[in-house]
């Protein structure tokens, strides 16, 4: 920077022009003086520093009996197929042994994440680990629909004989917070890789007809039958930890499925992700802790929309289940992910980790809506065994009010968003259609993004095409935010993951 200098003889004028040369030199200097502490600071937050990890796995399978979340009418379990599970993952960032920033991520065996779970389970933790901040804490569901109820009311259930959703949450809560100190308590330096692979699991469940309906589920062998509606994400992202030894510790596998596969049953069942673990384990440790992490994929189902009797068919000459068969593919997917991760362990990294509160603007139900769903709930208010469809309708006519009434508020969600290293981790509340998880990994600056959703209670955000189709998971009663609200998150996370990347260095793409 330089100073331009002047003459400045003997004359009257003398004094005045060194004053305002003076003044010149000190505002200059301020000015550099701040660039230089903007520098250092933003040399701060960006930083690479030595990475520690903890990881921990709990049962949260409850006393049986329970009752089931996840459909539209009651089912009591008293079997356990397979157990649910909560799994931990603890991440820290210290340089000169003075923490940088934190994350703790908890994927958990549950059809979302409700009935006042994450705050029961961060009271706990504050309680049990001050140095924790519990904000930074992330809870997700792998989106089973044989895991227990957490909503009191949502079910007619027996007064007595089984575990109450609220006994429940209560219980989860306790087992998932003391998992947190134990993997908090346990952490240790280690190093992380990520890696790309891909499997076929999930398929667009919504079909489209002739006449531009779209129906869930739908049959595919009618005459009117047109074609299945959206994109499908068929990659499998890891994110792998190992302790100082190279020894794996854990892993985080994120694909864009609902584990759904065995949705119907009336037994606790953690769907495809229990034998997911159970091969990686049977590979790579009986300790390893696996999180299973659902991506943008509201319009998606584990299950085949056609070929269904040539699909049942090899599973019965294979001798093989449709569980073991998924599994199957998405644990070659991981192998194909970590041959290359492995040969990146990366133990000096940046962690970045982001916690926001956004309003999302409310789907606004329309007149003619009001008027069909006002009709339907009376069809259901007198049958105790379709209490969970009259509240489904019913919450429609009370938003419809609310919005007459102007005191509708914005949906208000908690996002987060990472960086670790070259990749980027973002969350969302919902059910997200496909199409907006596809833009936030095309348009992010990350190498790879890693997109979770259902960290809250899980209603659907459908596309603008999807609505035009109708359906279960496009109408107004299955969605609270619709495409415009779901198009500002998709744009604030995108918006917040740049931030984070230029902040530091660009990824190695």
């Amino acid at each position: 920077m330089s100073i331009v200098t002047r003459t400045i003889t003997m004359n009257t004028g003398f004094w005045k022009d060194s004053r305002m040369l003076i003044k010149q030199i000190l505002r200059r200097s301020a000015v550099l003086c701040c660039a230089c502490c903007v520098f250092v600071g933003m040399a701060r937050l960006c930083v690479s520093a030595e990475l520690y990890i903890g990881a921990a796995t709990t049962s949260i399978t409850p006393k049986l009996a329970v009752s089931l979340a996840g459909q539209m009418h009651t089912r009591i379990a008293t079997k356990v197929e397979s157990e649910v599970t909560a799994t931990v993952l603890v991440l820290e960032s210290r340089t000169a042994a003075k923490q940088i920033d934190q994350a703790i991520f908890v994927a958990c065996d549950l059809v979302s994440i409700r009935g006042g779970l994450r705050e029961a389970v961060r009271q706990r933790v504050k309680q049990r680990v001050p140095e924790i901040d519990v904000r930074k804490i992330v809870l997700s569901a792998t989106h089973t629909h044989t895991a227990p109820t957490m909503i009191e009311g949502r079910y007619h259930l027996p007064e007595k004989g089984v575990t109450r959703p609220q006994e429940f949450v209560a219980f989860a809560a306790d087992r998932i917070s003391a998992a947190i100190e134990q993997a908090w308590k346990g952490r240790r330096p280690g190093s992380v890789g990520w890696g790309l692979g891909h499997a076929v699991v999930a398929q667009n469940r919504r079909a489209l007809y002739a006449d531009g309906r779209a129906v869930m589920y739908g049959r595919t062998d009618t005459d009117d039958f047109r074609g299945i509606e959206g994109y499908e994400d068929h990659a499998v992202e890891i994110l792998c930890f190992w302790d100082r030894d190279q020894k794996l510790i854990a892993t985080a596998v994120n694909i864009g499925c609902p584990a759904q596969a065995v949705e119907g049953r009336r037994t606790v069942n953690a769907d495809f992700w229990h034998p997911v673990r159970e091969m990686l384990r049977k590979k790579y440790g009986e300790n390893l802790h696996v999180l299973g992490w659902a991506g943008a994929a509201g319009d998606h189902v584990p299950r085949p929309m056609y070929r269904k009797k040539a699909e049942e068919r090899m599973l019965r000459l294979r001798g093989m289940t449709l569980l073991e068969d998924i599994a199957r593919r998405i644990v070659a997917g991981w192998e194909e992910a970590y041959a290359g991760a492995k040969q990146e362990m990366h133990s000096d990294v940046i962690l970045t980790h982001r916690v926001e509160m956004i309003d999302l603007p409310l789907r606004k139900v329309t007149d003619a809506e009001y008027v069909r769903v006002k009709k339907e709930v009376t069809q259901y208010e007198k049958d105790p065994s379709k209490v969970w469809i009259k509240n489904w309708k019913q919450s429609v006519l009370d938003r419809y009010e609310q919005q007459h009434a102007g005191t509708a508020k914005p949906y208000r969600m908690e996002l987060h968003t990472l960086r670790l290293g070259d990749v980027a981790i973002a969350t969302n509340e919902f059910e997200l259609f496909n199409d907006y998880g596809t833009q936030m990994k095309a348009r992010a600056p990350a190498l790879q993004t890693f997109v979770i959703q259902l960290c809250g209670p899980g209603t659907y955000i459908p596309t603008p095409r999807a609505i035009r189709g109708g359906g279960y998971s496009a109408v107004i009663e299955s969605s609270v935010v619709g495409p415009k609200g779901g198009q500002v998150l998709t744009d604030r996370t995108i918006a917040s993951i740049k931030q984070l990347f230029a902040a530091s260095n660009p990824p190695n793409k």
